[in-house]
């Protein structure tokens, strides 16, 4: 177990199969280094979040190794793996309990300042103290009793708690009005810093300054780059944004 796990490098090459479609990635090759932004884009169905999987071992390479340090992931024990990844996503999973429990899942042994700063971190203090139970309030099976603002500054408070060293969001903002959105963003900036991030995106807008963004059609990388290189080498980064700046 390599100690860089901490705040790792993320590189492999991959092609993964399905027993009845055949490949579904075809030769993915990439490197994030540590402490970097990496965005994954394309239409739905092209593979993203299937190359997430493979990060969190949900799925295994048919071919080819995934890294982080310089050791391959079926080298680490799953539950040290996860230990040291944190998932935020566009629906997170809270169970019905109350909100301390919910993010007590992430530190057991958290103090009541270490609740309180990751909550404010994550931009939910203020509300919380506006409960009439606090953090003894019952969030609902799957949270229902929270809007999706901030069931997603929730479990970025819980990702805070865990101080994973390497970080995936599958369309953390996709489905959140704007005033949601500016919040979860502002969670989302301290959640990120100082940690290697996978990010899944729709909005193009919002993935503008990742270190590097990978454009992934039909389970291939077909273009990489800077948002500022991809936007004038045209191609489908470029029609995407288009499209989406008119809409």
């Amino acid at each position: 177990m390599t100690t860089d796990i901490s705040l790792p490098s993320l590189d492999g090459n991959a092609t993964i199969k399905s027993d009845t479609t055949g490949p579904v990635l075809h030769h993915i090759t990439f490197r994030a280094e540590p402490g970097t932004l990496t965005a994954l884009v394309g239409p739905s169905g092209a593979g993203k979040t299937t190359i997430t999987s493979l990060v969190t071992r949900l799925y295994d390479p048919t071919t080819g190794t995934i890294r982080i340090g310089n050791t391959d992931l079926r080298d680490i024990a799953t539950t040290t793996l996860r230990d040291h990844i944190g998932v935020v996503t566009q629906d997170p999973h809270l169970f019905h309990d109350t909100i301390e429990a919910n993010l007590r899942y992430a530190r057991p042994n958290a103090t009541p300042t270490d609740l309180e700063n990751a909550l404010r971190a994550a931009q939910i203090w203020d509300l919380i103290t506006r409960l009439p139970d606090g953090l003894h309030t019952i969030v609902g099976d799957r949270g229902h009793r929270l809007s999706g603002g901030e069931k997603q500054r929730l479990a970025i408070a819980r990702l805070l708690l865990k101080e994973p060293g390497l970080v995936i969001l599958d369309e953390a903002t996709a489905h959140l009005d704007s005033e949601s959105e500016i919040a979860v963003h502002h969670a989302l900036d301290a959640a990120l810093a100082g940690r290697t991030a996978l990010v899944i995106a729709h909005r193009l807008s919002t993935v503008r300054d990742a270190d590097q963004i990978l454009v992934v059609d039909d389970g291939h990388i077909v273009q990489r780059g800077t948002h500022a290189e991809l936007s004038v080498s045209g191609g489908l980064y470029a029609s995407l944004y288009a499209k989406q700046f008119r809409d």
